[in-house]
């Protein structure tokens, strides 16, 4: 009772308030003065500086997206404008400044995250939506008033649905070419200074040459006769002449552009960069039609006005990705010609024959990495020793030592318990949760190589998991069995098959809330669009690669995900022709004693053991070449054959499967 006393007294004088409040991680503008955590970032000079800049423009609000010039997904430290002006680093965002007022939109993924790096001169609104950004604005913009923005981090789409939202009320936006931001950001990240190289030899099977020709081929094949195609998101012109860079966090991507003709081919580069060596093997010193024109980088606006002057061309551009600073020039509209991905994106889509083969060949190296990765959790988190952390650094320095490594392909999500609830969840610098064996752990990660891009996510249990878990984790891998072994016609789109992934959960009532998959890059992108099972990605053709990732999350508790990388190849069916199948290149084992091998139908059990002896077959000689005995004693215990006994692959009626199915579903909600 008298330490109660004790305590009731110094909150009284204040004291205990400023106990309580430094152990608190988010901030509280409620107080006088408010509290804001060590992670809070004192943004009142740039908000400053920025409303001083806005006055003689004109303007009353600026929009500051969370992207670059070529809306790429990972932008580089020198683009994270949103970041510098709010303190807020999350991926996804949209900040908003006016003279009196500043505002961060963003998902749930980080509203946590939100709370604990803004300082109170920021409103924290929980939404994404252009439709609530838009509401904010006409609240806080006076009629006629406008509304600035940098056209170069703006897509044709987003320009288009500020506009539907804005001018009914009397606000409009503007366009100001030269980022505001970047006059404040004094201390803005320099351009990388390491030279653009080029692929080597043993992992192209197309020349740079023959892909011009092709996208040629494909302009003049177009009945709409475009006489130029304009290139902006980096993978297009990385691709294009078999180049690669540094200069975006995980992506082996430069800053460029290209305009290509019928004759030429402008290459948009930072100059400085290109070697001599690289200048020789673009035929940079020419001016035919297979020469590559340097032009600089900040230059390609103007060169495309220049260009689109002349009469009679027409610019065919993809407008998934097309800024629209440079749509915005190209008029009038005879001379623009849109489709919603560009010749070059749905062409690199389908890989050629050594593409397939290197980036099979990079997925066995890579599922050694996470072979010895799970292995050594297996034996060392009893221990109670490890972290998220420490799993997350363990499996990148696994595949740092395979053959053509070149680092992680995005920041690995490494979680357990109910931070797995977290879809997208990475372990902080400064905190790091510890693994159990009484907790499930998921671990999402990728390599980037040389040869190919990978992207596996495997989830864990080392102690007893519960009946629910087991339940969940089975009807998450019956979605990736489902999806995996499908037959289907060539040129199905993804999104028509997308629920196979959740059918085994959608019949208990379970569920999850992100895409079933993505394109994969070789040695590109690790989220490569346009392929996958969303409304807007372009339909299957044999010899593209796709994840399939199925996944459950309990909130505050756990969460599931199971992801392989497949590829679409040609299958002989009994009476059809033109039929496709995936074939998993992905060649890891899922965790045994999650499995309910009952729920499975014979036929996914059947694909699983093929899975397994497939793992045996291809892995086991790429251990034994390392010389790694222990992993592939663990790999073939791990992937030894289930057996039907006891498993509704035994049941040939339907029916009895169905009675099966209910009885667990039952079971499960009592």
């Amino acid at each position: 009772m008298l330490s109660c006393v004790w305590l009731l007294a110094l909150w009284l004088t204040g004291h205990t308030l400023a106990v309580v409040l430094s152990e608190q991680t988010e901030r509280n503008c409620s107080l006088s003065p408010p509290y804001l955590p060590s992670t809070a970032v004192n943004t009142t000079l740039q908000l400053q500086e920025l409303r001083e800049l806005m006055r003689p423009l004109n303007i009353s609000a600026y929009i500051i997206p969370g992207t670059d010039a070529h809306l790429s997904e990972y932008i580089a430290p020198r683009d994270a404008r949103m970041a510098f002006m709010t303190g807020f680093t999350g991926s996804a965002g949209t900040a908003i400044v006016t003279p009196t007022k500043a505002a961060l939109w963003t998902d749930s993924r980080y509203w946590v995250q939100a709370e604990r790096q803004l300082d109170c001169n920021w409103e924290l609104e929980k939404d994404v939506s252009i439709i609530s950004i838009a509401e904010w604005l006409i609240s806080e913009v006076p009629p006629g008033g406008e509304i600035g923005f940098d056209p170069f981090l703006f897509s044709l789409q987003t320009q288009e649905n500020y506009n539907m939202n804005l001018e009914p009320s009397n606000r409009s936006l503007k366009s100001i070419p030269v980022n505001q931001v970047d006059k404040v950001w004094t201390a803005r990240p320099p351009l990388p200074l390491d030279n653009i190289t080029r692929l080597p030899d043993r992992v192209i099977q197309r020349s740079w040459q023959i892909k011009v020709e092709d996208i040629r081929d494909q302009m003049r094949d177009n009945p709409y006769e475009p006489t130029a195609v304009l290139l902006s998101a980096l993978d297009e012109t990385a691709w294009l002449f078999n180049l690669r860079g540094n200069d975006i966090p995980y992506n082996p991507f430069f800053y460029s552009y290209t305009l290509l003709t019928m004759d030429h081919i402008w290459l948009f580069v930072h100059t400085h960069r290109v070697s001599e060596e690289l200048k020789v093997y673009l035929n940079a010193s020419c001016e035919g039609s297979l020469c590559v024109q340097l032009k600089e980088y900040d230059t390609v606006r103007d060169n495309l006005k220049e260009y689109v002057a002349q009469p009679g061309v027409k610019v065919w551009i993809g407008t998934e990705y097309t800024n629209y600073a440079l749509y915005e020039i190209i008029t009038p509209e005879e001379k623009l010609l849109t489709s919603s991905y560009s010749p070059v994106l749905t062409t690199k889509a389908v890989k050629d024959e050594t593409e397939q083969r290197i980036l099979r060949d990079a997925h066995v190296r890579d599922a050694v990495a996470v072979i010895q990765l799970l292995m050594w959790l297996e034996k060392a988190v009893p221990q109670g020793k490890e972290t998220e952390r420490t799993a997350a650094e363990y499996v990148n320095k696994c595949r740092s030592k395979q053959k053509d490594s070149r680092g992680p392909s995005f920041e690995t999500i490494s979680a357990s318990g109910p931070n797995a609830a977290l879809a997208h969840y990475s372990p902080p610098l400064e905190a790091s949760r510890r693994l159990t064996v009484d907790e499930m752990y998921l671990i999402d990660s990728g390599g980037q190589y040389l040869d190919g891009t990978t992207d596996i996510t495997r989830t864990v249990h080392w102690g007893t998991p519960t009946s629910m878990q087991k339940d969940a984790y089975t009807r998450v891998l019956m979605g990736n069995i489902e999806l995996s072994r499908t037959i289907f016609p060539s040129g199905t789109r993804g999104v028509n098959m997308e629920m196979l992934g959740r059918r085994a959960l959608w019949e208990v009532g379970l569920n999850y809330g992100h895409g079933t998959g993505h394109g994969v890059g070789n040695y590109f992108g690790v989220h490569e669009w346009p392929v996958g099972f969303q409304g807007n990605n372009i339909p299957f053709r044999s010899g593209m690669f796709t994840s399939i990732e199925p996944g459950y999350y309990k909130e505050n508790d756990f969460g599931i995900r199971i992801e392989d990388v497949v590829v679409v190849v040609p299958v002989q069916t009994k009476y059809g022709h033109n039929y496709m199948t995936f074939d998993t290149v992905s060649l890891v084992p899922y965790d045994r004693k999650l499995i309910d091998t009952s729920l499975l139908s014979s036929e996914q059990l059947r694909w699983l053991n093929n899975y397994y002896d497939t793992i045996r077959r291809l892995v086991g000689p790429e251990l034994d070449k390392q010389k790694l005995h222990e992993e592939k004693d663990w790999m073939l215990k791990n992937t030894e054959p289930f057996s039907a006994s006891g498993s509704s692959a035994s049941v040939c009626s339907s029916s009895l499967t169905l009675i099966a199915l209910t009885v667990t579903f039952l079971h499960n909600i009592n």
